[in-house]
């Protein structure tokens, strides 16, 4: 069994899975920044080691760092939680070239995951249904990618094949505008990711965002955990997930998920992982697999009982799944907000001090979070403070409970985004169930329209 893990990450992940490796009585060692000195797992941690200054690029993401990190602290494994460097395959194989255990997939398999052409050709060949689509990187003959494009039928989207977090991508609507789109694509994908290589799918017009849990061991199985629907997105960014996803019957749950489970055995897959799809008239279309723990997973741990993160770890020290597909039941319903330190009218970062937290309670409310009185946020990463997550028996009861919390939650000193999923969860269409991934967007256009 693996006795220590190095936690790469920051904030209410590097807590949730400090909480994991307490529960299976491993070792822990914090890696923090300057300014998160005062971080709550950096504070209950068995060991905890400054990799560098505020800027993540000098800490969080410096690789020397948290390799003589993981040598002075005699660590055995790191577990890179979300964000960061946790889908860089080059940090992954680094980690076991220096002997040292990667809680996540191999870095071949991360890697080819990461890049979205050649993604989506490995899960065609496994019977993944994919957006149909160029089939492959985009050349420069203006003649071919008109007709790729006419095949597919406007409008299509030109994405990058190393893009993510909704940069990269660029809709077109007609022939006249195709070229010029796709020469921008090209550029901007060059600059930010270093890879210019863009694809061509048909643009889906009012899809809903719904994603595949799965994990798999090292020894050939994996089980999918059901599905969550992710489509109440602010500029690609989620807001509101929940599980599962309204509308899916438990026959298309079966066919997607065990596809998706399928899928993972024949590529060797190792940990969890999720599958993104688009959802329009019933068909599901892949977009892209995240190779690590998903911010949502609570959701889909609140309806099965299945811990992720124990399962990752377990997992990475080589032990079999805990559990067959036949285990896997879904109780009721859950549903999570995202809380950020921001502005809720215009998004703006809200740094400061915690002045007064309080957390919600009552039945089936569970709150992620590394706040705490006296803690200052910083300015210098992700606004997410934590997540609020609400369980019932039924959607109903789970979003009556997650109006309850929202009331009940206490974040002094800072502005927060609360009052927003207070909005949402008044919003006739979102407790209807169902609404595409554009809705978000709209309604808040909408809104800066009438002041």
């Amino acid at each position: 069994m693996i006795d220590k893990i190095l936690i790469a990450n920051r904030g209410e992940i590097a807590l949730r899975i400090l909480r994991a490796c307490r529960e299976l009585g491993i070792k822990t060692v914090a890696v923090h920044s300057e300014a998160d000195r005062d971080l709550k797992h950096v504070r209950l941690a068995d060991e905890s080691v400054c990799i560098g200054p505020n800027s993540s690029t000098e800490s969080y993401l410096n690789v020397p760092a948290l390799i003589s990190a993981a040598e002075i602290t005699d660590t055995v494994a790191i577990h890179p939680g979300y964000g960061f460097l946790s889908e860089n395959a080059d940090f992954a194989e680094r980690v076991e070239e220096c002997g040292f255990i990667f809680i996540g997939p191999k870095s071949e398999t991360i890697r080819i995951m990461g890049d979205k052409v050649a993604a989506i050709a490995a899960m065609k060949k496994t019977g993944v249904p994919c957006v149909p689509g160029s089939d492959g990187p985009l050349g420069t003959n203006d003649e071919t990618n008109q007709r790729i494009a006419h095949e597919i039928g406007y409008p299509i989207i030109i994405k990058a094949s190393g893009g993510g977090g909704g940069r990269g991508m660029r809709v077109v609507h007609s022939e006249a505008t195709l070229h010029n789109a796709i020469s921008l694509t090209k550029a901007e994908a060059g600059a930010a990711f270093n890879n210019d290589v863009v694809y061509m799918e048909k643009f889906l017009e009012n899809p809903r965002h719904i994603e595949i849990q799965v994990l798999s061991d090292a020894h050939g199985s994996a089980i999918h955990l059901a599905e969550r629907d992710c489509s109440m997105q602010r500029r690609h960014q989620k807001v509101i997930e929940e599980a599962p996803a309204p509308g899916i019957t438990e026959e298309m749950r079966k066919k997607i998920g065990e596809r998706c489970a399928r899928a993972c055995e024949d590529i060797g897959y190792r940990g969890a992982g999720t599958f993104e799809f688009l959802y329009e008239d019933g068909e599901f279309y892949f977009i892209e697999m995240n190779t690590r723990v998903q911010v949502e997973h609570p959701v889909t741990e609140m309806i099965t009982g299945v811990d992720i993160v124990r399962e990752q770890i377990l997992i990475a020290a080589g032990e079999p799944l805990s559990y067959k597909q036949s285990d896997i039941k879904i109780n009721g319903h859950a549903m999570e907000c995202r809380l950020n330190a921001e502005d809720p009218n215009n998004f703006m970062p809200s740094p400061g001090t915690i002045l007064n937290y309080h957390a919600p309670g009552g039945p089936g409310i569970r709150v992620d979070t590394h706040l705490y009185n006296g803690y200052r946020v910083p300015p210098f990463y992700d606004s997410m403070i934590g997540k609020l997550i609400a369980h019932g028996p039924n959607r109903d009861i789970a979003m009556a409970r997650m109006r309850n919390a929202l009331a009940e939650v206490v974040i002094d000193g800072i502005k927060t985004n609360i009052p927003l999923h207070q909005e949402l969860f008044r919003d006739a269409a979102f407790q209807a169930g169902g609404t595409n991934i554009h809705y978000l967007e709209k309604k808040l256009d909408e809104k800066s329209k009438q002041g």
